[in-house]
């Protein structure tokens, strides 16, 4: 999986709120500082994912996009105020 992704979530396929609802139930279930990768094909994922890590609080390290798939990198570790 590489750069330390502890889990990886494949959402190819799916249209808004799976992305959004799936990604959220997996930051739910892991350990503080776990990192998970969340591989989307709907581009409202570009707004949606970052939008859900600042209602979590939850630090969004990358977003990437190839080929029209699209791949956050999400650390389950709470951002300071």
């Amino acid at each position: 999986m590489g750069e330390g992704v502890h889990r990886r979530l494949n959402l190819l396929g799916f249209l808004c709120p799976i992305p959004v609802h799936e990604t959220r139930r997996v930051l739910e279930g892991v350990e503080e500082g776990e990192i998970i990768e969340v591989i989307c094909d709907d581009p409202e994922t570009l707004h949606d994912i970052p939008a859900l890590c600042d209602r979590l609080n939850v630090e969004l390290r990358g977003v990437e996009e190839q080929s029209g798939e699209y791949r956050f990198l999400i650390a389950n570790v709470k951002l300071e105020m």
